[in-house]
């Protein structure tokens, strides 16, 4: 493990826990879903990281490696739930089905560290651990795969609405992405509870 990235695991598994990480991808954009996921790893990874901090090349390098050695799980939140039940709690409602699937394979005594700094409340041993993708190697390796699906899927919608230019701005809401929208409007992969135009601020933000 990297330095001090993974001493937070060490410890829990020193006492006998298996550390099941959890994080997101997507939660900031315009359009798209929110993609989750959590990870068990079995083994040590050479270079695991914040997925903001690697190269997508590095990414996709180290994403055979996690899901060859892991108990992992991936759950996509679509814009319309989370128009219906905010940004926020959709989250939550896809970490809360990702950590479900895992625990399902994990033996024994688990700890649950999740990005951020808010729980599920849906199980009995979480742990918030902000800016957690710099400090756990399990919640790294969950952002690895949430940031690698998350971008599969735009790219596939980036296809489908070339007129976006989603493989570019992957829906964030960049000054080309507002000019965009500006121009045509958006189409039913937007979340309409999102503010959509440039010089509003986003409301739904503030509840992380």
């Amino acid at each position: 493990m990297n330095g001090l990235i993974g001493e937070i695991d060490r410890n829990y598994q020193i006492k006998g826990f298996s550390v099941i990480g959890v994080d997101e991808a997507g939660r900031g954009p315009l359009c798209g879903p929110v993609v989750t996921a959590a990870v068990c790893l079995f083994c040590d990874i050479e270079g695991l990281n914040d997925s903001k901090k690697l190269s997508e090349k590095k990414r996709l390098e180290l994403l055979p490696q996690i899901i060859k050695n892991s108990v992992w799980a991936v759950y996509s939140v679509s814009p319309k739930i989370i128009d219906e039940l905010n940004i926020l709690h959709a989250t939550m409602f896809g970490m809360a089905k990702c950590i479900e699937r895992v625990k399902r394979k994990v033996e024994g005594k688990q700890i649950v560290l999740i990005d951020g700094n808010r729980v599920t409340g849906k199980f009995d041993l979480e742990e918030a651990v902000v800016k957690g993708d710099s400090k756990s190697v399990n919640i790294a390796a969950a952002s690895i795969l949430a940031k690698t699906q998350r971008d599969r899927i735009m790219n596939r919608l980036a296809l489908i609405y070339p007129e976006y230019k989603l493989d570019l701005h992957k829906g964030y809401p960049t000054s080309e992405h507002y000019e965009i929208l500006e121009k045509i409007g958006p189409c039913e992969i937007y979340r309409k509870s999102f503010k959509l135009k440039a010089d509003i601020h986003h409301e739904q933000m503030k509840l992380f």
